[in-house]
């Protein structure tokens, strides 16, 4: 069983106040149209090629959790990266586009979208809303593998002395080095290999855009949700994650390396006491709540707006909106399989009284319907 410290939980928690963005972090950041833009790293670097980067949380959970900011206007340049790439709109509108030249489409998203790129395409991103908007970003895998841009990209940002080491991945200053001892850069991606990249219809890349009313809740979807403090629901976006309703299905099912879904819940009300294997974060998109963390829930932490906590895997937890409107929270889990959740015996009990139970394949079903299977 994993205790976690009321230190511990302070320090795997990131609050909005704690948002340090780096201007400096790609290598398009010199580039007409794209100053000033800002990228956070909340848990890992993600893909951030610059050295002054600062990451919150940099121990591993099997993804990286970051996000972005610019003015309106401020593009970020196409890139390609090698895991998943999910784009969590919070703020604003945001006009994404793919494609080696950005022309096989766009899609503009607002506020409580959520966009999956498929990897191994090119892809860059316009800020179309008003100054404050908000991008938060989660990355597949600990090692992202970095991002290759554009052959255009490179090539304009070699004119504005930045580039990139061919052994580190991270920005090198040609202006600084003044021509002496330039190391090995990298360079574009071979029009060959370009060639052979996937290409995208509008149409197959709205399958993986959910927006508001694409969402389809469930108000059983795991086994607390009969009880008094465990009513909420719950929608999937990216894999199954902690469902437990039988009928449930996500947007989009390919492997990302984590799931992600919405949960939802009145004053009082949200997730009752349980544990699981896998890396859990929950991310704050409205309302106030509380979580309580080790067996006895004797470490508290309350979240705000934009707050999260990484939640370490096998630890004793619940969440409730202690506010008083309904909330929302982003939960991401560090699995593409189901994440299989051990109630406290408490829930067991109280929800076998009530007369639900969990079937041999962990989904909720009547304890009378179970019952036939003994006779």
């Amino acid at each position: 069983m994993t205790t976690v410290s009321l230190s511990e939980a302070k320090r795997r928690t990131v609050r909005r106040v704690d948002h340090q963005g780096c201007s400096e972090a790609f290598l398009d950041c010199r580039l007409p149209g794209s100053m000033p833009k800002y990228n956070y790293a909340f848990i890992g670097g993600g893909v951030s090629q610059s050295k002054k980067q600062v990451i919150n949380l940099k121990e591993p959970h099997g993804y990286n959790i970051g996000g972005a900011s610019m003015p309106n206007g401020i593009t970020n340049n196409l890139h390609l990266h090698f895991t998943a790439e999910v784009f969590m709109c919070f703020a604003g509108e945001w006009t994404f586009r793919w494609g080696v030249n950005g022309e096989e489409g766009e899609f503009t998203m607002g506020e409580g979208g959520i966009l999956t790129v498929p990897t191994w395409i090119y892809r860059g991103f316009t800020n179309t809303g008003p100054d404050d908007g908000f991008l938060f970003t989660c990355l597949g895998q600990d090692n992202t593998g970095g991002i290759i841009w554009s052959p255009d990209v490179i090539k304009e940002a070699r004119e504005t002395g930045l580039a990139l080491s061919s052994t580190t991945s991270k920005l090198v200053d040609l202006n600084e080095l003044g021509g002496q001892d330039i190391p090995d850069l990298l360079d574009a991606m071979p029009q060959q290999d370009i060639d052979q990249l996937k290409n995208w219809s509008p149409e197959e890349i709205r399958s993986r855009i959910t927006l508001e009313e694409d969402l389809i809740w469930s108000d059983r979807a795991t086994l607390d949700s009969v009880l008094p403090g465990g009513h909420k629901k719950i929608s999937p976006v990216i894999g199954y994650g902690l469902c437990e309703d039988r009928n449930q299905q996500p947007r989009v099912f390919n492997p990302h390396g984590f799931s992600m879904a919405w949960l939802e819940a009145e004053p009082g009300e949200g997730l009752l006491k349980h544990r699981h294997n896998d890396s859990q974060v929950f991310l704050v998109r409205h309302g106030e709540w509380e979580v309580s963390l080790n067996k006895n829930l004797d470490v508290k932490v309350q979240l705000g707006s934009w707050d999260l906590i990484s939640v370490p895997a096998g630890t004793w937890r619940t969440l409730k909106n202690i506010g008083e409107k309904t909330g929302r929270v982003l939960m991401i889990s560090g699995s593409d399989a189901r994440t299989l959740i051990e109630w406290s015996t408490e829930v067991i009990e109280q929800s076998e009284d009530n007369g639900y139970a969990l079937d041999p394949n962990n989904y909720i079903a009547t304890i009378s319907t179970l019952a036939l299977r003994a006779r």
